[in-house]
């Protein structure tokens, strides 16, 4: 697919604030007015049978902030801190699994941050102890963790490969000097190459590499550049996301606003219309949204026979997994419901050590949540709509229920977003770039948001 036949116009008459539906409803619907014996009736249900489990854990612990970042994080120096979060993630687990069936098993397993490597190589081993004595894994679990080059030992890998994880992520962002010094994230490109070979000598199966673009002073020449040293490293799989400026959410960015540092809407344009180019040119599948991956790819693979599913870790192949997720601001998932943690940390330590769930919000799905939420999905991942297959699936006339929204879309249609076929509607190449703006006609929220609640598309 390319990106060369999609103008600035088209773009930017698109280009407005939408979620990147990670969930739907997205979390800006979660309400801290639903009582938490809700949540324990609805992970009480969800645990009458043995399904799938995915479990993920926060650490939220960087000795530096990053000042593009969006995560929930906590910055300091004291590694005395994690060691205490993991003791309590011991304990929060110990609370969640007397909660669960017995015979329910682990086959998707995530860290993520904040840095996850801030633990040290002994917490690290530690945390596996207590998540093995929790849970059942299955022997071809998939394993993900976040990596920070810039703070990586080996033995941190040796550490991770212990406690069974095989795949890895790790930022990048950006190899220019200028661009690094800009955004507070010093990391050479000899810092991330030997982490690559450190990971593939250790045996991790699947490296991803994460990229930004829209970041200051970045150039197409420039962002050439790091494409191409980063191609030679030959990953896995990459998420290149556009920069998502939120200032209102996260203050630090507010030291990147000098719009005359940050790339304009067309500079980003023809940074996204490269990206793409030259992954594909590279092997690499254009998966949608942020992500590619090698032809062979579980991702690619997962898109091409219809089963590619979306949550809160991104793109995955395991999507019918309940997530029970651990650490404070995390959000686990089941087919009825949404629960997030409290994203302070005292608040958190507290429920924690009184053997509450340390819930602080939350989301009950209606009928029509889940009818639009595997309609968003299925144009998420699978980019197409068959109607009789979703009237089958959902057990509604999919002509008839999305009846406005379907009559919505002739302006997609018009500018080559979408293609209408005998049977339904696909996702085209172009639509590929602006495929929130499609998922959006089917939100039933969207109307009600505050303008400012989502960054743009673009």
């Amino acid at each position: 697919m390319s990106a060369l036949n999609v103008d600035l116009e088209l773009v930017r008459k698109y280009n407005v604030p939408g979620p990147r539906y990670t969930s739907y409803p997205p979390a800006t619907q979660f309400t801290d007015s639903l009582p938490v014996e809700r949540i324990e009736e609805s992970i009480r249900r969800n645990n009458e049978s043995p399904r799938d489990l995915s479990l993920y854990f926060h650490i939220p612990f960087c000795e530096s902030l990053c000042w593009f970042c969006g995560c929930t994080t906590i910055i300091t120096l004291d590694h005395r801190r994690s060691g205490a979060y993991v003791e309590r993630l011991g304990r929060e687990m110990a609370t969640m699994a007397r909660r669960l069936h017995p015979e329910r098993q682990v086959v998707q397993l995530h860290f993520g941050g904040g840095t996850p490597t801030f633990l040290p190589p002994d917490q690290i081993r530690r945390l596996g102890e207590l998540i093995h004595r929790h849970f059942r894994l299955a022997e071809d679990v998939e394993a993900g963790v976040e990596v920070d080059p810039r703070r990586l030992t080996k033995d941190h890998l040796r550490a991770l490969r212990e406690i069974g994880f095989n795949r890895a992520s790790m930022g990048v962002q950006d190899n220019n000097p200028v661009v690094q010094k800009a955004v507070h994230r010093i990391q050479p490109l000899e810092l991330t190459r030997q982490a690559v070979e450190w990971m593939r000598e250790l045996g991790f199966k699947s490296i991803n590499i994460d990229l930004i673009y829209g970041l200051p002073h970045q150039t197409v020449d420039s962002f050439r550049q790091t494409l191409e040293e980063i191609i030679a490293l030959q990953p896995d799989r990459y998420a290149v996301f556009s920069y998502a400026h939120v200032p209102w959410m996260k203050p630090a960015q507010k030291i990147l606003e000098n719009r005359e540092h940050l790339p304009s809407a067309e500079t980003k344009l023809q940074l996204l219309k490269l990206t793409i180019e030259r992954l594909e040119a590279a092997g690499y599948r254009y998966i949608g949204m942020d992500h590619f991956a090698r032809e062979d790819d579980e991702l690619a693979v997962a898109q091409r026979e219809g089963t590619l599913q979306r949550n809160f870790q991104g793109y995955s192949t395991r999507g019918g997994a309940d997530i029970y997720a651990f650490g404070m601001s995390s959000i686990s998932q089941t087919p009825d419901a949404y629960w997030q943690n409290h994203k302070e940390l005292p608040a958190y330590e507290a429920d924690v050590d009184a053997a509450r769930l340390p819930y602080a919000r939350g989301y009950i799905l209606t009928e029509d949540d889940h009818i639009r939420r595997a309609t968003i999905m299925q144009i998420m991942c699978n980019l197409r709509i068959d109607y009789a297959e979703m009237s089958r699936r959902l057990g509604v006339d999919f002509q008839e229920y999305f009846a406005r929204e379907l009559e919505s879309l002739g302006d997609l249609e018009a500018d080559g977003l979408i293609r209408r076929t005998a049977a339904g509607f696909e996702v085209t190449g172009t639509g590929r770039l602006l495929v929130r703006i499609i998922a959006m006609r089917f939100d039933a929220y969207l109307p009600k948001q505050v303008v400012r609640r989502h960054a743009m598309t673009i």
